[in-house]
């Protein structure tokens, strides 16, 4: 991390219009890349909203402790933690903890897994790195001998936009399978600063995009259709280097028809810039030049 930080001294960013669409850590990515002399374009594009009603998750929560799902599966640690407080409003935790530890339980990586942990719920299948929906379901597939889908009642603590790929993947292989949404992600209530960023893009005055979630990818070229500038929006981070902070971000990148020009060897912010700065201005010129500009 020294080695890390010390890089972050040099100018590897230098004279370089790097966005970033970051939303609670938007001072924090402004100033990393700020050490690295960018210069930061930081415009929050989503907020975290609990649903006006939570009556899945309670609905959820009453059948578990009566006993009806055999295979739960949890995405996200706050998501997990989130459910349990909603539980806690209809059953006692303890025996919601309880229901879940007779259920088989899919956690997709370690931050369900620990929130699971503070529950003393043992995880039943862990999904390993890069931690996708395809992941997910080969795990499932490894173990369908002793945890098989077909017939079984699922329910998928979901969160943000629903996983239609996991959902339709879960029923392909015979699973009921019950959608637990817990919370979703909302534009900011002041989108001023997206739309200015958007339309900085637009106009190819972005040298290089960071995302360091699906959702702003989503919420950019949602902002970008309700200002008609789809297109140009689409053609200017076509110009633009794109950073992607691990394999989800970058799988909806490409299923909206971006490259992805890197990925940092760990998916955290800090290491998405040091990997910006280091590879930036080779590749942009590269990039450029390919394209003729």
């Amino acid at each position: 991390m020294a080695a890390m930080d010390e890089r972050a001294k040099s100018d590897g960013l230098a004279g370089l219009r790097v966005l970033s669409l970051e939303s609670r850590r938007a001072a924090e990515m402004a100033t990393l890349i700020s050490n690295f002399g960018g210069k930061p374009i930081v415009a929050p594009s989503m907020r975290e909203i609990p649903l006006e009603s939570n009556t899945e998750a309670i609905s959820f929560a009453r059948a578990l402790v009566e006993k009806k799902f055999d295979i739960v599966i949890f995405l996200t640690g706050g998501g997990t933690r989130r459910l349990a407080r909603v539980a806690e409003t209809v059953v006692p935790l303890d025996r919601f903890a309880a229901a879940l530890r007779e259920t088989v339980v899919v956690a997709r990586g370690p931050k369900p897994t620990a929130a699971l942990k503070e529950l003393g719920v043992p995880v039943t299948i862990s999904v390993p790195e890069p931690n996708t929906w395809r992941d997910l379901l080969h795990a499932l597939d490894e173990k369908k001998n002793s945890a098989p889908l077909k017939g079984r009642r699922v329910a998928v603590q979901e969160y943000g936009a629903s996983n239609s790929e996991l959902l339709a993947g879960l029923e392909e292989r015979g699973a009921s399978v019950t959608r637990v949404p817990v919370y979703q992600w909302a534009l900011p209530e002041d989108t001023g600063p997206l739309r200015a960023a958007a339309e900085s893009v637009a106009r190819g005055e972005i040298d290089v995009a960071l995302f360091t979630t699906s959702v702003q990818v989503e919420h950019l070229l949602r902002i970008a259709r309700e200002m008609k500038r789809e297109p140009e929006v689409r053609a200017g981070l076509a110009k633009a280097l794109i950073g992607s902070i691990g394999p989800v971000t970058s799988e909806e990148l490409r299923e909206q028809s971006f490259s992805v020009d890197f990925e940092p060897e760990h998916p955290k912010m800090g290491f998405l810039v040091n990997e910006a700065a280091r590879c930036s201005a080779r590749m942009l010129a590269e990039k450029r030049g390919r394209a003729g500009n």
